[in-house]
């Protein structure tokens, strides 16, 4: 799913590893956050939201997966 975690975090001028410590994750599930190749659970979307100061919608962005979706009905 794309996101806008890099773009968000560095706009504060945080690190990887100063995301990850607010979120009580590791940095290298921030890195793979990012990177796209992990989907966060609800609960960490909703940590990343609050810590973020950004709605759920602002952050990511299900892309082709919700038209695939649309497309089923």
């Amino acid at each position: 799913m794309d996101n806008r975690i890099r773009e968000l975090r560095t706009a504060r001028g945080w690190t990887q590893a100063g995301l990850a410590d607010l979120l009580d994750v590791s940095r290298q599930t921030v890195n793979a956050l990012e990177t796209g190749r992990y989907d966060p659970s609800l609960p960490l979307a909703f940590r990343l939201a609050r810590v973020l100061g950004e709605p759920l919608e602002a952050i990511f962005d299900p892309g082709e997966e919700l038209s695939a979706e649309a497309a089923a009905r």
